[in-house]
């Protein structure tokens, strides 16, 4: 049996758990780094890497945003392009201020198999994590001062003050141990493909939504890669995909096959590789993130946005606050429950209300009469247009999406 003994192991080396990693080397504090998989693997994803990732890799070391940036195998994003149910287009610019000067883009698409691989050859590069790949852990024991964690066969076990655990959606720890259970009202299911030749992209690399009358209030994401190739998919909410008896593989074709404005561009499109399918437990419903001697990262701790699916960026964020918490536990020699909470109000501070809105906004866009108004109203107005490109940097000034009065005064500006 092989043994090790930390005050931090990781478990999950996805975006959370290699961000929690490279936070805590760059703070001085050694962990152990533990996933099952064998790098470089893939990962079911929409593969969009959003400005929190690029701004967070530039806070913990320039150098590795500009080591990512000279990557030749991600895209820039621009902007985003939504595409109502009445099939109006508004195209929404990221606005100034939320590129790191390392960068050359506001954000990426980059495939998980070689994002992930960027992280983990950051995580090789420091000499005070152990990375242990191809360890799967499945028993946990937690005991009066640590757990003590092992694989299947109990060949390795590993013994630490505090855990933080970020394998991912479908986490073990995450249900059994820290009681988190999956509520189709608050989760989604999705499947993506990846196509080459998709026609009518976006000429500076915009990210694509698009809010279809069919699956409201799920939507189809069109996110452009290099070479020609593009991440395509579909999420509907699990409890949506129940009570309308959602076939979503065979939705996702007749969609690209029949409905206008997808056929056409669709029509030389070849796709690469399965279509495969994941879920996504959405961060709309506040739960427990922390208990006694643990912390959940990213998907474990069902952080994922309810309205764009974000999870990478969402991961990684929640990774950089653990370790930041992880270094207030040992200064204090407190692992508990009770001094762990502090994680959870941080995470709820930076992340919860984006996400609390995105849930008021995706329930906004489940009727489709709504959806078309407000595209109808946003469509040719460039001071709503202005001022949608400044809420990606500004969420007091996304909060007004939900208030009735901005959009009645944006009218009003409108006629007058």
């Amino acid at each position: 049996m092989t043994e090790h003994h930390t005050d931090i192991c990781i478990v999950g080396a996805g975006p959370g758990g290699a961000a929690a990693a490279l936070k805590l080397s760059y703070l001085g504090i050694p962990c152990i780094l533990a996933d099952k998989a064998r790098f470089p693997r893939d990962k079911v994803c929409g593969d969009a890497v959003s400005g929190k990732v690029t701004t967070l890799l530039h806070r913990l070391d320039p150098e590795m945003l500009r080591r990512f940036d000279a990557l030749p195998k991600h895209t820039g994003v621009w902007g985003i392009r939504f595409v109502a149910p009445n099939a109006k287009i508004l195209d929404i610019p990221f606005g100034g201020g939320l590129m790191p000067e390392a960068a050359s883009s506001p954000g990426y698409v980059c495939r998980r198999l070689d994002f992930d691989n960027f992280l983990i050859d950051e995580v090789k590069r420091r000499d005070n994590i152990l990375f242990l790949p191809e360890t799967e852990i499945k028993h946990y024991e937690k005991t009066e001062t640590d757990y003590r964690i092992s694989d299947r066969e109990h060949s390795l076990r590993i013994s630490c003050r505090l855990l933080l655990v970020a394998d991912g959606a479908h986490s073990a720890f995450s249900r059994k141990n820290a009681g988190l259970e999956l509520d189709p009202a608050h989760h989604a299911g999705s499947v993506r493909a990846y196509f080459r030749n998709v026609g009518g992209m976006h000429e500076r690399g915009f990210i694509e939504l698009h809010f279809l009358r069919p699956i409201l209030p799920g939507y189809l994401w069109i996110f452009p890669l290099p070479d020609g190739r593009a991440n395509v998919g579909l999420g509907i909410r699990s409890d949506v995909i129940s009570k309308k008896r959602f076939n979503l593989r065979k939705t996702f074709h007749e969609l690209l096959d029949n409905y206008p404005g997808l056929r056409e561009r669709f029509v030389h499109a070849e796709m690469e590789g399965p279509l495969e399918g994941y879920g996504l437990p959405l961060g709309s419903k506040p739960r427990p993130i922390s208990g006694e001697g643990y912390m959940l990262l990213g998907d474990a701790g069902h952080l994922i946005d309810p309205l764009t699916g974000e999870g990478i960026g969402n991961a990684f964020y929640s990774g950089i606050i653990a370790a930041e918490q992880a270094q207030k536990c040992l200064a204090a020699d407190d692992f508990s429950a009770a001094f762990l909470t502090d994680y959870d109000k941080r995470v709820a501070r930076v992340l919860g209300s984006e996400m609390q809105l995105s849930y008021r906004l995706q329930r906004m866009l489940a009727y489709p009469a709504v959806a078309a108004f407000l595209a109808n109203v946003i469509a040719g107005n460039a001071r709503i247009i202005a001022a949608f490109t400044r809420m990606y940097t500004d969420f007091e000034l996304r909060l007004q999406l939900v208030n009735p009065l901005f959009w009645f005064k944006m009218m009003w500006k409108k006629k007058s």
